[in-house]
């Protein structure tokens, strides 16, 4: 069965977060820190992974993916995930 992955990347010198699916995390990551040639994530590299939940779902993980994009979701990035890194 493949295994589906939500990820949240952190770029520490422009402060910036990203929210992203996949089914290769290290493949995404690769192309996100340097195979992309257009596209939000060029901008602010380098990316550091810094949360990840597997899913065996895509529906799932998918459905996640959008719940850390709300609103809610970008604001628990910031008060629960992000201190653990800006210490």
């Amino acid at each position: 069965m493949k295994e589906f992955v939500v990820y949240v990347l952190y770029s520490f010198p422009t402060g910036k977060t990203y929210t992203g699916m996949t089914s290769d995390l290290i493949t995404r990551f690769h192309f996100h820190n340097l195979k992309s040639t257009k596209g939000f994530t060029i901008r602010y590299r380098p990316w550091t992974v810094i949360w990840v939940e597997f899913f065996n779902f895509k529906t799932d993980a998918l459905s996640r993916e959008k719940e850390l994009k709300s609103g809610k979701g970008r604001e628990w990035i910031k008060k629960e995930i992000l201190p653990l890194y800006l210490k």
